[in-house]
């Protein structure tokens, strides 16, 4: 037995004298029933809202309100950043089309917390020669992600992590990119314009 194990009266049986500072919370609260009745219907509520099939395409996603919401959802986040200006499509250009990826967010418990929809340019209708070879992932390496937190654990620093819901990289483009408006969400009124 080890010398930092030290064993209480009444270890297995409930008593008064319990340790406190094995106590997560407030001793003096009092049981909260209802609340945590009312928390488990919230989560319930919740388990309604999120799906855990991943459609394949957006036919499938339609079939679902929860995969409607999150493709809304991502458009709504180029619209609030001004990414692009529907107008009406010229002679000369031919605009790339567009792909809905659908990806699951999932806890610890590999219970699912979020349906996430991507709207992707189709990459294979790039020309070879006009950055063809080139590509960009917004993920860090990891050799910089090691040299960070090492870094930190040396200078004794609090790291703080985060998620970074809607990011774009390249703010302002040297040249126009016209891309044709999202399967099942094309403006009624410009049917044929582009992005």
């Amino acid at each position: 037995m080890h010398t930092f194990y030290q064993p209480y009266p009444h270890e297995f049986q409930w008593t008064k004298d319990h340790p406190l500072e094995q106590v997560i919370g407030k001793p003096s609260r009092p049981v909260l029933t209802r609340n945590q009745l009312r928390s488990d219907g919230d989560m319930c509520l919740y388990a309604l809202t999120v799906t855990t099939m991943e459609p394949k395409n957006v036919k499938e996603a339609m079939t679902n309100p929860a995969w409607i919401e999150s493709m809304q959802e991502e458009l709504l986040q180029f619209k609030r950043m001004d990414v692009w200006v529907l107008v009406p499509i010229l002679d000369n250009i031919s605009p790339f089309t567009l792909k809905w990826i659908f990806k699951n967010n999932h806890d610890e418990a590999q219970t699912v917390i979020r349906n996430k929809s991507r709207l992707v340019m189709r990459g294979y209708r790039q020309e070879e020669g006009l950055d063809f070879e080139e590509s960009f992932a917004p993920v860090a390496k990891m050799e910089s992600i090691r040299i960070f937190l090492a870094y930190a654990a040396h200078k004794s620093f609090t790291v703080f992590e985060m998620d970074v819901k809607t990011v774009f990289l390249h703010g302002s483009l040297k040249e126009d990119v016209y891309v044709c408006q999202p399967e099942v969400f094309i403006d009624a009124d410009h049917p044929s314009h582009v992005y």
